[in-house]
């Protein structure tokens, strides 16, 4: 009886040891590039060389994005003799560890996609009952990112599907970032942070401002939805790093008009979203490139405070947005809905902002704080007298305010 209690617990101690994901990845919410928003399966090893170059190019990489990720469509239909996963020789004729060689070489990082179904959303094979050959074979590529969607899984159970890829991700050996894309469908964000390293909370983004419908039964918002949907306030508490609630890849440059571009990619830089771009990189226009890499937002995003945004209130159909920084700092995201353009008018020492969750409160009142608006790149006074700035239609104030040392 002792001999066999003892194996017991070796046992249950060797699965507690194993079944945990790769740890120190992802401190800060990822950055990178994703084929499908733009794309969708027409892609191919031209493309994604392209969009290597243009990391460079465009000063994405110095910015801080370094993940190229290859969505839903990337394989041939069926697998080989063998039971592995094949790169279609039409698209990828250099195969995928050429390409990964190439990725890296550059500096940056390959991702790659599949799906805790039968078949992936585009019909190619999914990794049910593969996990462990799939990943080892993603291992044997170089892969740093994988992106596991949830289509096709009938009755699966998410936490224990997506727990057997995290297992057979870490019994291949190669560290991966390991993306749950389950659309918030089964609540990942309770038992998700034992078991990846993001989260889709939302269904899938559309590159429009305010709109809705739907694909394939499933729901596609754009921006204003996309928030209004979110359980948000609920949310934000698990968040952190190498834990991040992920509210879809960015839609910066395909479509939106530049006001809109900016009003959505500051609010993702707000919420700690992963900056995971969707457009085509090598035809960008200056104001995308402008938006895509400014480092005073990102900062924001990757404030080591960690502390995801809330909505503080709507005054005139303006959102105001807030987020506790570190240094007793805070951002304050104010966008303006109205299809006008406003005149804001804020007395700062009027709003009392507090973050009950994370027991963070703005007191203007009291402190006096310093102005920096983050896309003109300029202070532009204190708290210590009432915000009065004209902001455009769908466009964005975005401000970081610095105590100021009495």
């Amino acid at each position: 009886m002792k001999k066999i209690s003892l194996y017991v617990i070796f046992a249950v101690i060797t699965i507690s040891i194993s079944a945990q994901k790769y740890e120190g990845l992802a401190n800060t919410p990822p950055m990178g590039w994703n084929s499908w928003n733009k794309f969708a399966f027409n892609f191919d090893e031209k493309v994604i060389r392209e969009v290597v170059d243009a990391f460079e190019k465009n000063g994405l990489k110095d910015a801080g994005y370094e993940y190229i990720v290859l969505d839903d469509g990337w394989m041939t239909k069926e697998r080989d003799e063998n039971g592995n996963l094949v790169p279609d020789p039409r698209k990828f004729p250099s195969g995928m560890k050429a390409l990964a060689d190439y990725i890296h070489s550059k500096g940056l990082k390959f991702g790659i996609y599949n799906c805790a179904g039968n078949k992936t959303c585009g019909g190619y094979p999914g990794s049910a009952g593969n996990e462990y050959r799939d990943a080892k074979l993603y291992a044997s590529w170089d892969v740093d990112y994988l992106k596991y969607d949830w289509c096709n899984t009938d009755k699966k159970h998410a936490q224990t599907a997506y727990s057997t890829m995290r297992d057979a991700i870490k019994e291949a050996g190669r560290p991966m970032v390991f993306s749950i894309c389950e659309w918030g469908l089964n609540k990942p964000w309770v038992w998700g942070k034992e078991v990846g390293h993001l989260w889709r909370v939302t269904g899938d983004i559309a590159n429009c401002w305010n709109c809705s419908y739907t694909f394939r039964k499933l729901s596609t918002h754009g921006i204003l939805p996309l928030l209004n949907i979110r359980k948000h306030d609920n949310l934000r508490k698990y968040s952190g790093p190498g834990h991040w609630n992920d509210y879809d890849m960015l839609e910066v440059g395909n479509g939106m008009s530049d006001a809109q571009n900016r009003s959505h990619f500051a609010i993702w830089c707000m919420l700690s979203s992963p900056l995971i771009l969707g457009n085509d990189l090598s035809k960008m226009q200056w104001e995308t490139i402008n938006i895509l890499t400014n480092k005073e937002l990102i900062d924001i995003n990757k404030d080591s405070l960690a502390i995801e945004c809330f909505k503080y209130k709507t005054l005139w159909n303006i959102d105001i947005w807030a987020r506790p920084l570190k240094n007793n700092a805070w951002a304050i995201c104010f966008v303006n809905k109205n299809g006008f353009k406003i005149k804001l008018q804020y007395n700062w020492a009027k709003h009392i902002i507090e973050d009950e969750i994370f027991n963070k409160k703005l007191d203007c009142s009291h402190e006096v704080y310093t102005l920096r608006d983050l896309y003109a790149h300029k202070d532009i006074g204190t708290t210590e007298t009432p915000l009065e700035k004209e902001i455009g239609k769908h466009d964005v104030l975005m401000l970081k305010l610095t105590k100021k040392e009495k």
